[in-house]
């Protein structure tokens, strides 16, 4: 199972772009107010819990670290939406999606063609 971490600092994005070069990462942005989030983080636990794809796991809260939110919407050129999920290797967005499209299928399959 991978291991989800969570991104509070612009070092630790530095981190996950890094990491990509090694391993596909997949990114999580989260809003911790919205029930829609809360359903797709359940989705995306549930998809970690149960792959047995070696890959890192990452979480931005985005009302609790709006900075690091904003600064991969810029570094991506993919514009902002919470829930929102990005398969990213080599330092490139593969695939992204958002809201009730981040289902244990929909990263599976992502993870599959890419």
């Amino acid at each position: 199972m991978a291991e989800l971490k969570e991104l509070q600092s612009s070092q630790d994005l530095d981190q996950v772009w890094q990491r990509s070069t090694e391993t596909p990462v997949l990114l999580f942005k989260h809003s911790t107010t919205c029930p829609i989030s809360a359903n797709a983080f359940k989705q995306y636990q549930t998809f970690l819990e149960s792959s047995g794809s070696e890959m890192d796991a990452y979480m931005v809260k985005v009302i609790e670290n709006r900075d690091i939110s904003n600064q991969i919407a810029e570094q991506t050129g993919v514009k902002h939406e919470s829930p929102q999920i990005f398969l990213i290797r080599d330092r490139k967005v593969l695939w992204h999606t958002s809201h009730s499209q981040i289902t244990v299928d929909s990263i599976g399959n992502a993870l599959e063609n890419k």
